[in-house]
């Protein structure tokens, strides 16, 4: 196994990719709702060499952890991941211990009750809200992040690349 795939392994699982299954590049969506990944790259990532992958990986978990780290605190990052490794939900051990908190939530917002109990604990300002609900706040926030981004480091270059400097100037 390559060292790239090794950093993305769990017991009996290897993620190669950061689709969710849920993929709304198909309706035209230029940042996947699920992935959040933009659509050149959904459909370009079999392509990617393990460099390009990384620079996709890294650049969603800094989206991720930005909006995580403003909703919750991570009190306990082994005790999280105890947790992660015994529910068997599926986590990429070298990102942060946000984007661990994140599958968590995502995979148990209904059934979680007691948030210690995995390291975790909500910012006094979302202590009132219901984990689901939390869960698509942080779902949309993501989303949003990765939208901006896309517009406002991604597609002034493909106008360039595609259309030139002449279409850039006459918008």
């Amino acid at each position: 196994m390559s060292f790239y795939l090794s950093m993305f392994f769990m017991p009996n699982q290897t993620i190669k990719t950061p689709c969710v299954g849920l993929c709304s590049t198909v309706y035209g969506d230029l940042v996947c709702r699920g992935c959040k990944r933009y659509h050149h790259e959904v459909i370009q990532w079999n392509g990617y060499n393990a460099e390009e992958k990384q620079a996709v990986w890294l650049r969603l978990e800094q989206l991720l952890v930005q909006v995580m780290t403003s909703k919750l605190d991570v009190f306990d990052p082994q005790r999280l991941r105890q947790q992660l490794e015994s529910r068997k939900i599926r986590f990429m051990p070298h990102q942060s211990p946000y984007c661990w908190a994140y599958q968590l939530i995502a995979r148990g917002a209904r059934v979680i009750t007691k948030l210690d109990a995995y390291g975790l604990v909500l910012l006094p300002e979302f202590r009132e809200h219901s984990l689901a609900d939390l869960r698509d706040g942080i779902d949309r926030e993501f989303f949003l992040l990765s939208e901006a981004h896309y517009q406002r480091y991604i597609a002034p270059r493909f106008l360039k690349e595609s259309f030139g400097p002449a279409l850039i100037a006459t918008l």
